[in-house]
């Protein structure tokens, strides 16, 4: 059986936590690096022996990504957020493949929306996440948000079972995350990207554009209308923060 350790961020995170501590209860350590959870997230992470709790403030998620690495036992580290579901057939599939320290792996999940599986819309499907490597040979980067496993010279290679995903169970969380990553999203870039008005337009409608046409969100019903407009609301946000970000450096503001 492989040496994984399994790596999971929280924070007030106790709606999806206790499926995704189940999915993950055959695997050794689980290392649950919470950011400050007032909710009953450490309480339901603590009826799991395998799971290891520890504290740090958030830093960005590449930042925040290698915090929990260096907490963790293993070499091989699959790195899961708290409402991911591995299968079960994910987990044998896990367990006994012949891993090389010169790959990192993804995985597809599967996106649900009010229990619906979106089967379109810009990244719900194919929706295919590098989350297992070594530590050894690779790392997580550094951006505040939309952080990725640096691959390099590494080979891909995709696993073939698949894991759920519930991003969203109501209108306040496409709101939150809205706020949330637009935020990070300046803060990533500001001073090194320009941004207008016209700037934040233009990404707002092409990101909607490409969601419910291109990518035919329009085939999901309601779903796929409320997650395209949402995608298209969340650039356009992301580039007007950027813009209000770089006028404060350009004024020498805090």
């Amino acid at each position: 059986m492989n040496q994984i350790s399994v790596t999971i961020l929280v924070k007030n995170s106790e709606e999806t936590l206790e499926n995704t501590l189940e999915s993950v209860s055959s695997f050794t350590e689980v290392v649950l690096l919470d950011t400050g959870s007032t909710d009953d997230t450490l309480t339901i992470a603590r009826k799991f022996p395998n799971v290891k709790i520890f504290s740090a403030p958030f830093q960005g998620f590449g930042k925040t990504h290698n915090t929990a690495t260096s907490f963790a036992s293993c070499d091989w580290i699959l790195s899961l957020d708290s409402d991911e579901v591995l299968s079960q057939d994910l987990v044998a599939e896990l367990h006994s493949k012949a891993l090389d320290s010169q790959c990192v792996y993804s995985i597809r999940r599967r996106n649900f929306l009010y229990g619906k599986e979106m089967k379109t819309c810009s990244g719900w499907n194919p929706d295919w996440v590098v989350r297992l490597y070594n530590r050894k040979s690779t790392s997580f980067d550094q951006a505040e948000v939309h952080e990725k496993i640096i691959q390099g010279s590494l080979r891909k290679e995709q696993l073939l079972y698949t894991m759920s995903h519930v991003p969203y169970r109501r209108i306040s969380d496409f709101l939150q995350k809205m706020q949330s990553y637009s935020d990070l999203f300046a803060k990533d870039h500001k001073g090194r990207r320009p941004s207008s008005m016209i700037t934040a337009i233009f990404h707002g409608w092409m990101a909607f554009f490409k969601s419910y046409v291109l990518k035919r969100g329009f085939l999901q019903g309601s779903e796929g209308f409320l997650i395209s407009t949402y995608n298209g609301h969340t650039a356009f946000y992301k580039y007007l923060k950027l813009k209000e970000e770089n006028a404060k450096n350009c004024d020498g503001q805090v």
